[in-house]
């Protein structure tokens, strides 16, 4: 059982505003935008704003910037997301949306520390092998990331520069960061703190983004985008509990291992897919145990997530190489294109015929020339 100091944090965003919503009320671009019109990653000191809807989900993952990330589509349906980060100095606001379940992996910034919560959702998420319920905190420095998602889902999290956090916790903890900050570790929330840090959050979203707009947090240096960073910080750091049982993990990180060797190896037979018993005489464990694994650390069974993986592999197949809808579906080990093409719309709400379009289409437009002549403009 590892402990800390307790303390109590004060934060002015507690204090609403006469006529302030909450309710985030800036622009949203429901675009699909090419990367190059993604904000790059600023120093440490620099401040942007970035909210756009999507409907594709790897333009989900590429949505956020600085950030490798890759998602897999679990759950049927027509995908829907939203992204919306607010950069300010040292220490970056996440809000994310996703009608769909989905598996999301990547990588942690070098050199900092991310803090996450649900603030919708129908069933518990699973990070890094570890059940999530509602007003659970999920704990994760640099390095890797796996997080599991039901449909719908929304989440909220800050992801902040080691050396922001760092100091502010030996000034209100009087020692440095406990050891259990370097985990990846899922941990409740204090109680009656998790709605209001939801609230909290939002709110300063919502300040955030309505400065940027107006320039309000232009300078590096300005004292209002300081203040909110820090005011809402403290927040999420009360939220922690005083103490942290992490006797559970090396268990939950076991059965992630064990999930990831068998993710691992059916990802190298695509084309013609390895049976169940392969896969666990290769991984050395019964039918049972790896089914068992996989429910823990991913909530679907092996057939389920192995057959997602493939359906996923083959979208990515027609909207960018394939000729053909033949050429994508053998590829990920589909021979009846039949029952190909019904379970393919059946997981993204339409024919896999309409996606290789829309992709050669899109290929099309971008290859056409451009009907004006440069330094050309019809209204002079």
């Amino acid at each position: 059982m590892l402990e800390r100091p307790a303390s109590q944090g004060l934060s002015r965003l507690r204090k609403r505003p006469a006529g302030f919503s909450p309710v985030l009320n800036s622009v949203r671009m429901s675009v699909t935008p090419p990367e190059a019109s993604l904000p790059t990653e600023p120093g440490p000191a620099g401040t942007w704003s970035w909210q756009v809807t999507t409907s594709d989900l790897d333009m989900h993952a590429r949505s956020q910037p600085g950030w490798r990330l890759h998602y897999e589509q679990l759950s049927p349906g027509r995908f829907s997301g939203l992204v919306h980060h607010v950069m300010l100095p040292g220490m970056r606001l996440v809000l994310e949306r996703c009608n769909v379940a989905v598996r999301q992996t990547g990588f942690f910034p070098e050199g900092h520390h991310g803090f996450a919560m649900a603030l919708e959702a129908e069933a518990p998420a699973i990070f890094n092998g570890q059940r999530v319920d509602r007003d659970a905190i999920m704990l994760g420095r640099h390095g890797s990331l796996d997080l599991c998602t039901p449909a719908p889902h929304a989440l909220i999290a800050v992801v902040v520069d080691g050396a922001l956090l760092a100091p502010l916790w030996q000034h209100l903890y009087g020692k440095p960061p406990s050891a259990w900050m370097e985990l990846q570790l899922v941990v409740p929330a204090r109680p009656a703190l998790a709605q209001s840090l939801r609230e909290l959050h939002l709110r300063a979203l919502a300040m955030a983004t309505e400065r940027l707009a107006a320039r309000g947090l232009a300078d590096d240096n300005d004292v209002i985008a300081r203040q909110l960073r820090d005011g809402l910080l403290i927040e999420w750091l009360e939220a922690l509990p005083d103490s942290v049982d992490s006797s559970a993990l090396p268990t939950a990180l076991a059965r992630k291992r064990l999930v990831d060797r068998a993710c691992e190896l059916m990802l190298q037979h695509t084309g013609e897919p390895l049976s169940m018993l392969e896969v666990c005489r290769l991984v050395g464990a019964s039918r049972r145990k790896l089914n068992y694994c996989f429910q823990e650390a991913l909530g679907t069974s092996p057939v389920k997530y192995l057959r997602a993986v493939r359906m996923n592999g083959a979208r990515r197949e027609l909207r960018s190489r394939a000729t053909s809808v033949h050429d994508a579906a053998s590829r990920w080990g589909f021979w009846h294109l039949g029952q190909f093409s019904r379970d393919y719309k059946q997981q993204f709400g339409e024919l896999p015929s309409a996606t290789l379009r829309a992709a050669q289409g899109a290929a099309d437009a971008k290859a056409a020339p451009d009907p004006m002549p440069p330094g050309r403009d019809f209204a002079h």
